[in-house]
C-alpha cells in the first residue's frame, strides 16, 4: 500500500531524509516517530505528492507517484500538522467542496459525514472556517478525509488540538479502517498512542530511519533493556542526555 525505497530529500547541503525505506502493508496502522526537525514531516510531504524526492522510489497503491500522482492523490486522504481551509466558506460548504473534488457519491458520502460528526461532536458545520479554533479545524479536517474512506491514510501528528474524548474516538475509527484493509501512516509525538495503537513503528533520527518493527522487536534493539516505548525512543534518538542536564541542574 505504502512502499518508499531509498528515498531522500536535501534541501541544499541539508540531508532532510537520508535513504530510508518504509513499506506498510494493507490492515497495518504504521507509526513514524522522530525528534522535531528529524524529518516527519518531509517524509510525508514526499509520499503524498507535495514535495519531490531527491532520489528515491514511492508507490502508492502500487502505483508510481512519478507517473500516477493524481490519480494517487484522488485515493488517499492526508491530514496534515496544520490544517489550512477557506476562512471565508462555511463547514459544510467545504466538506461539500471537498466531496465535489473527489468526485464522491454524494448521499452516501453525505450520510458518512453525517455519522462522523455525530462521534466527533462536530455541531459547528453552519459557521465560517474562519472562526474556528484549531481543534475545531483538526476536527473538521478529519472528517472531511474520513468520509471518503479512502485506503490509504497520511496523518501528521493527528491528536493535535484534539479534546480526549475526540482522539479517543480518532483511534478507535483508524483501527476499524485498518482492520478493514486500509494502510494507516501516521506521525505522533505522544508516545503513548504509538504504543496502543500502532502494529509496527519507524523512528527517524537526523533524516536516517534508526529503528523499525513492533513494539516487541524494538525492546529486542534496547541495550539497557527498556520496556516502554518512551524510553526505547530516547535511549534509539540519544534523547537520554537530558538526564545528566537535570543531575547537573540539581546539583
Amino acid at each position: 500500500m505504502i512502499y518508499a525505497e531509498q528515498l531522500t530529500k536535501k534541501f541544499g547541503d541539508l540531508m532532510a531524509v537520508n535513504r530510508i525505506h518504509i513499506h506498510v502493508k494493507p490492515g497495518e496502522i504504521y507509526g513514524f516517530l522522530g525528534p522535531n526537525g528529524a524529518g516527519k514531516t518531509t517524509t510525508i510531504k514526499m509520499l503524498t505528492g507535495i514535495l519531490k524526492p531527491t532520489e528515491g522510489t514511492i508507490k502508492i497503491l502500487g502505483m508510481n507517484i512519478r507517473k500516477n500522482e493524481i490519480e494517487i492523490k484522488r485515493q488517499i486522504g492526508v491530514v496534515p500538522d496544520e490544517p489550512r481551509m477557506y476562512d471565508n466558506l462555511r463547514g459544510h460548504e467545504f466538506a461539500h467542496f471537498i466531496m465535489e473534488i473527489y468526485k464522491s457519491p454524494r448521499e452516501e458520502t453525505e450520510k458518512r459525514l453525517e455519522d462522523i460528526c455525530k462521534a466527533f461532536g462536530i455541531d459547528y458545520l453552519e459557521k465560517f472556517i474562519g472562526d474556528y479554533s484549531h481543534g475545531m479545524k483538526q476536527k473538521l479536517m478529519l472528517a472531511t478525509v474520513l468520509m471518503r474512506q479512502p485506503k490509504v491514510v497520511f496523518l501528521d501528528e493527528p491528536t493535535m488540538g484534539l479534546d480526549a474524548r475526540s482522539a479517543k474516538i480518532l483511534k478507535l475509527w483508524l483501527r476499524k479502517m485498518a482492520d478493514n484493509g486500509a494502510a494507516i501512516f501516521m506521525t505522533t509525538h505522544v508516545l503513548e498512542i504509538a504504543e496502543k495503537m500502532c502494529d509496527r513503528i519507524g523512528i527517524i533520527n537526523e533524516g536516517m530511519l534508526v529503528a523499525e518493527g513492533t513494539l516487541e522487536e524494538l525492546k529486542e534493539l534496547s541495550e539497557a533493556k527498556y520496556e516502554s516505548l518512551e524510553d526505547l525512543f530516547l535511549e534509539l534518538t540519544g534523547g537520554n542526555e537530558f538526564k545528566d542536564i537535570i543531575d547537573q541542574l540539581g546539583e
